[in-house]
């Protein structure tokens, strides 16, 4: 199994627009695995691989593809609790606060009551303040300021109390 470096760019593209957070293939001696993380995507090739060396070295050094970064998840360590995901109800640009100079609506950890606003969507130059679902305590936050997001992603989520 070979990949061409078009092939390993548009592999992580697709996997970046996607809640899938690890991927592993293998066929033979390679095994190709990808994972996101907080700051970059990362793979891992074990010797000797069938890609060709500009390829090793692109799949390794993979900061140069877009990665798809995360808040901490915080969600993960807690025990089964019920968790409220808040999602996007439209395409457009996630912001965290109300203006560049102003401090963030919510914080991972930060309480809140159904009805807050914990962010808001741009779309077609429109501001849509994005309210809290439930009363509860934020526990995860998954998209960065600025990013864009799809319709019903999930934006973030809410121990409820």
């Amino acid at each position: 199994m070979d990949f061409s470096l078009e092939q390993l760019h548009e592999l992580v593209t697709v996997l970046n627009k996607t809640d899938i957070t690890e991927l592993t293939l293998e066929s033979g001696d390679l095994r190709l695995s990808i994972r996101k993380s907080e700051t970059k995507v990362t793979s891992t090739l074990p010797t000797p691989i069938a890609l060709s060396t500009v390829a090793q070295a692109n799949v390794i050094d993979s900061t140069s593809i877009n990665p798809v970064t995360y808040a901490s998840t915080i969600a993960d360590s807690l025990p089964a609790k019920k968790l409220i995901e808040i999602t996007s109800p439209m395409v457009g640009t996630f912001y965290r606060s109300p203006s560049p100079d102003d401090a963030a609506f919510i914080e991972i950890g930060d309480t809140v009551k159904k009805g807050n606003t914990v962010c808001i969507i741009e779309a077609m130059k429109l501001m849509n303040e994005i309210e809290s679902e439930a009363s509860g305590k934020i526990v995860e936050i998954l998209v960065e300021n600025t990013q864009p997001v799809e319709y019903g992603q999930v934006l973030m989520r809410i121990e409820a109390t």
